[in-house]
């Protein structure tokens, strides 16, 4: 690690007024005014100015290039906080009843459900149509290949009118516009 240095920059002047309000005892007045007359006074007021300027973005960068950034590996390989298991909370009686009955409910409910005439009915036609898509997949594809002349469907050893004719056929099974 390495050491950092401050820099010393001259204090900028207090001056207090004399008031009643003015919390500071006689003693702290003398040396804060002995210290502001034993200042250099030679500085103008631009330097001054410049100081105050100047004070917060020096501590600023003092802080932030004096400081040691955090490792990476710091906490790496602990198990955490996720695999230490919670405290035990009190299990009320009333709660445990009040849930035991509503799964009760909600198992019945859903065999009810499972087995009712309208959700089989569903189940049967979505079956049905997901067999009847597949199949019209199959024959746009089988179209498809007879047209540009590959695939299963190729109409290649065809003559020209076999082959306007099959798919003619299947245009007509499609649902294609002729």
């Amino acid at each position: 690690m390495g050491s950092s240095s401050v820099l010393a920059l001259p204090l900028p002047s207090f001056q207090f007024a004399p008031s009643q309000e003015n919390p500071l005892t006689s003693k702290t007045k003398k040396t804060l005014l002995s210290l502001v007359s034993s200042r250099d006074s030679s500085l103008s007021y631009s330097s001054s100015s410049l100081l105050h300027k100047s004070l917060p973005l020096a501590a600023s960068a003092l802080i932030l290039l004096s400081s040691n950034p955090a490792k990476a590996g710091f906490l790496s390989g602990s198990s955490g906080i996720e695999s230490i298991p919670g405290p035990q909370l009190p299990q009320i009686e009333f709660l445990e009843r009040f849930n035991e009955e509503n799964q009760k409910k909600y198992a019945e409910n859903d065999a009810r459900f499972k087995s009712s005439p309208l959700l089989n009915k569903l189940l049967e036609k979505s079956k049905l149509n997901k067999e009847k898509n597949k199949l019209e997949i199959q024959d746009k594809y089988c179209l498809r290949g007879a047209e540009w002349g590959v695939g299963d469907c190729s109409a290649e050893g065809m003559t020209a009118e076999e082959k306007d004719n099959f798919i003619s056929m299947l245009k007509q099974k499609t649902g294609v516009k002729q």
